[in-house]
């Protein structure tokens, strides 16, 4: 399941993880990032030991929204060994969000 990191933790649980990491940087006065919860639960569990999921509240968490220059919320990024592979601004439905994890986790093989 989705769970909460921190300026603290960041480091630690997402460009140290083992496994690639979607982050949701969201803040609870944000309309649109409260949509997220139930599809990042249902990706949580299609994904189970594949990809973790973990949750950054940038008000609670500045340092590390401002890091990554996030200005717009929600704000989805996938980090793989520390680096950004992929990011969108906005709450995506489930469908196109597990799309483009399927093309992030599974890379078709080049020609």
């Amino acid at each position: 399941m989705p769970h909460d990191v921190t300026d603290a933790t960041f480091a630690a649980e997402v460009l140290d993880a083992d496994l690639p990491v979607l982050v949701d940087f969201w803040a609870e006065w944000c309309q649109p990032c409260h949509r997220l919860p139930p599809i990042l639960e249902q990706l949580a569990q299609q994904y189970a030991g594949r990809l973790q999921i973990v949750k950054v509240d940038t008000d609670a968490n500045p340092d590390v929204a401002r890091s990554y220059g996030i200005l717009s919320l929600p704000t989805l990024m996938v980090f793989r060994r520390g680096e950004v592979v992929w990011r969108t601004v906005g709450a995506l439905p489930a469908s196109r969000l597990s799309a483009q994890l399927d093309q992030i986790l599974d890379p078709a093989p080049a020609a």
